[in-house]
């Protein structure tokens, strides 16, 4: 018998595909509004460069722009906010920043989900280590919060549609398993701008973009510059489009101007100093 020829191969479907596939249809009816927009990174880049020349301390954009969005969440919590059935919103005092982190699993590379819990109140170093930490986590252990993932895939879709409707009911559950804001960086695969539309499962979803040089005027000059793209997506249901721009241009302001980085220099010199010193 003639063996026909295969020109393909079978692999499997991840795990955490089929989680985030699953997870994305549960909220798909939700209506959003995106903002795509241009974000001068040069000031924050160069220092980032320079604290890595004097100090061989490369600190993470990525944890840079956590900070940033925490910070403009924490002066504007409705952002966040989550319904609590039809009448009543939440407003969390902290600042649980969903995010994913790529990670080598049998051979292949896998994102995987992490949460920088009351990212509000930490340092730009303190989220840095942070993320540093999961990068290296036990895999095993960090799927531990996620043992939906062992569940048989005709459950996953309606225990996801589940988990939002107890979101909605009691968003205590949600902020546990989910954060209160999302964030995805796209930008790190490739060079130049671009921005990316995202699926958004949160109140506030960030993604961060690529990263490309133009001109732009500073101090009355033009000089080229490192514009960062990036895309805020917000719930419709729970947020206007007025306090969504006052968001928008709080959190553009903060990443100009290099919210929190001085703070971290300080701090890592202070680490590193005699106690005596840190008391006088």
């Amino acid at each position: 018998m003639k063996q026909k020829h295969v020109d393909y191969k079978m692999v499997s479907y991840p795990k955490i595909r089929r989680f985030m596939a699953a997870a994305r249809r549960s909220v798909q009816r939700t209506p959003r509004m995106h903002g795509l927009i241009e974000v001068d990174v040069t000031r924050a880049r160069t220092f980032l460069r320079d604290h890595k020349a004097k100090t061989r301390e490369a600190l993470s954009f990525t944890a840079f722009i956590i900070a940033c969005v925490a910070k403009a969440v924490d002066e504007n919590k409705a952002v966040q906010a989550s319904c609590k059935g039809r009448k009543h919103l939440i407003l969390f005092d902290e600042v649980d920043v969903l995010t994913y982190i790529e990670r080598d699993v049998a051979g292949q590379k896998q994102i995987m989900p992490y949460i920088i819990r009351a990212a509000n109140r930490k340092t730009i170093r303190e989220i840095h280590q942070a993320i540093r930490a999961a990068q290296v986590q036990d895999v095993a252990k960090a799927w531990e919060s996620f043992n939906v993932l062992h569940w048989p895939w005709l459950l996953l879709r309606p225990a996801f549609h589940v988990m939002a409707w107890m979101g909605k009911r009691s968003p205590q559950v949600w902020k546990k398993y989910r954060g209160t804001v999302g964030m995805t960086a796209i930008g790190m695969f490739g060079k130049g701008a671009g921005w990316g539309i995202p699926l958004p499962s949160h109140a506030l979803w960030i993604t961060v973009g690529g990263i490309g040089e133009k001109p732009g005027v500073v101090d009355g000059h033009i000089a080229i510059r490192d514009y960062l793209s990036l895309t805020i997506s917000f719930d419709h249901e729970t947020i206007d489009g007025a306090p969504a721009a006052r968001f928008t241009e709080r959190l553009k302001e903060l990443i100009e101007g290099g919210y929190g980085l001085d703070d971290s220099t300080v701090e890592s010199e202070q680490a590193g100093a005699p106690e005596t010193s840190r008391k006088s």
